[in-house]
């Protein structure tokens, strides 16, 4: 393909960027992200990757804007208030770049949906808020072959991990079982610094970059941990391989995804 004139000016940064250049921006045009959860992870995300060109961005989000949520999710405005998230953070991406095409998903990601909805793209994007919806996302793009970029945050600390399947360990690896409800408190419980979500979502982006383009030491087999109290950045090493891990061991228990196991709906930080 060949760029167009404005296409040559809004990626000049990235074409003379050396590991990027002509080809890792043809990659970004060619690559698809479906980021799950259009909140405080999420709108950094969704905006650097479509100021970057990524081409094809799909936004899942059963929710609607609320006044709480303005704190930390950047991609909306107070004139969004009460609409469908999926729908303003489209509005908020097109904006950037009319470039990228964005879809759509005005619907919480369950077990019953997920499967499909990864199968759409290349990579996903873990931007939500509780341990359900993240053993979901792991588990089903494990089953099916699908990197994926994890993260959370809580308080003034945050963590962010890459999973490509079949090349280090995943969620439930180290994790393992998802624990009690009400064990550890979401950021809805305990609160959240909205900055601290603007920085960790902004590393799941580059990560995300990096796999596309295939620049770097993508986050597979470490977890990167942020104390912004401290401004103590960590890169935790993990095990290569977890043998008795139930999704991606040596003898996997779980190659379904039931439904009963994953009751918590998936919402945005």
């Amino acid at each position: 393909m060949a760029f167009s004139d404005e296409q040559l000016e809004r990626y000049s940064r990235h074409l003379i960027l050396r590991g990027v250049g002509v080809a890792g921006q043809k990659r970004l045009l060619a690559a698809s992200v479906l980021i799950v959860g259009a909140g405080g992870l999420g709108s950094p995300v969704a905006l650097y990757l479509a100021a970057a060109g990524v081409g094809r961005i799909g936004i899942v989000d059963g929710d609607t804007v609320d006044l709480s949520n303005l704190q930390r999710q950047i991609i909306h405005t107070t004139a969004n208030v009460g609409e469908p998230k999926a729908e303003s953070a489209a509005a908020s991406i097109r904006a950037i770049n009319p470039d990228v095409t964005v879809e759509t998903y005005d619907e919480p990601v369950d077990a019953g949906n997920i499967a499909d909805l990864i199968a759409r793209y290349d990579l996903v994007i873990d931007a939500t808020d509780n341990f359900s919806a993240k053993f979901l996302i792991n588990d089903a793009c494990v089953l099916a072959g699908r990197p994926f970029i994890h993260a959370g945050v809580v308080g003034f600390a945050g963590q962010v991990m890459t999973v490509v399947p079949g090349h280090g360990p995943c969620y439930r690896c180290i994790f393992g079982d998802m624990p009690a409800a009400g064990e550890v408190p979401t950021c809805r419980e305990a609160g959240v610094l909205g900055a601290v979500v603007g920085v960790i979502g902004s590393l799941e982006a580059t990560e995300a970059l990096k796999l596309i383009i295939g620049v770097g030491e993508p986050l597979v087999g470490r977890m990167l941990t942020v104390d912004a109290l401290t401004m103590n950045i960590r890169r935790v090493p993990l095990p290569d391989h977890v043998p008795d891990c139930p999704v991606c061991g040596d003898r996997p228990t779980i190659t379904t995804l039931d439904p009963d196991n994953y009751i918590q709906p998936a919402c945005a930080i």
